[in-house]
């Protein structure tokens, strides 16, 4: 089931299964921001990342001796969510725990999710509560689509650029969707700037730990125009990916 909720600048729609976004639209001029269609390339939008970020190897983890099969990226973002509040600019949705997700991952949890637009800005806030008696292990991540221009990626217009100088950042790879243990040449261009073109993700994810910023922002060199700016305060890691050619 889908739920609309908008202020005077933008419109939002989320999806109940995963409690993903699917469409912000700028009403001034209709624009699309997230990436929203041919599921033939990408068939999500803006998937929550829960209770595992990545992959175990093998699929496969032991907790007290048991072992446990749970595929990439968790099973969050493939459930159906209950709603609990909604408002013209809010919305707020739960996924608890159950037998079936137990078979997957054996802890009680509670995943609070909510959206809200303020102005320009849209914020998501996940709250997860242990509703057990052991210590939860788990991970948690963002995994937004943004919508670009086909033309502008092929020229190699595009740029991520950080709020702040770089110099702790240190880069990640990935071998089989496991990240290896050495580190991944260093992708930063004049100490802040990432540059993207056609071949950026031909390795896969590009992986970013040690970082000093809290904020990253798409541009277009050639325009001068920022597309939008993520802030990621809190989170220990950043990672930015896309299909090679794909135009999100």
């Amino acid at each position: 089931m889908q739920y609309t909720f908008s202020n005077d600048n933008f419109e939002v729609i989320v999806d109940s299964k995963g409690c993903e976004i699917v469409s912000v639209i700028r009403k001034s001029d209709n624009k699309q921001y997230i990436w929203s269609g041919q599921p033939d390339i990408w068939k999500r939008h803006t998937p929550v990342l829960f209770p595992l970020v990545g992959r175990y190897k093998n699929d496969t983890s032991v907790y007290k001796g048991k072992e446990y099969h749970m595929t990439q990226h968790g099973f969050a973002r493939d459930s159906e969510f209950t709603l609990v509040h909604k408002e013209d600019n809010v919305i707020i949705m739960k996924l608890i725990s159950s037998e079936e997700t137990k078979q997957k991952y054996p802890f009680d949890f509670e995943l609070m999710i909510t959206h809200r637009l303020s102005g320009n800005n849209i914020s998501t806030i996940w709250e997860v509560k242990n509703t057990g008696d052991d210590v939860m292990y788990f991970s948690i991540g963002g995994h937004p689509a943004f919508k670009i221009d086909a033309q502008e990626l092929k020229k190699g217009n595009y740029y991520l650029e950080f709020e702040e100088d770089e110099e702790k950042i240190h880069f990640l790879y990935l071998v089989d969707g496991l990240v290896g243990i050495d580190y991944a040449k260093d992708r930063i261009v004049d100490k802040r700037k990432i540059l993207i073109d056609s071949h950026t993700f031909d390795n896969d994810a590009l992986i970013m730990k040690g970082i000093t910023s809290n904020k990253i922002s798409l541009k277009n060199k050639e325009t001068g125009k920022t597309l939008l700016t993520m802030d990621f305060t809190g989170f220990p890691y950043l990672a930015i990916w896309s299909k090679p050619n794909a135009p999100f």
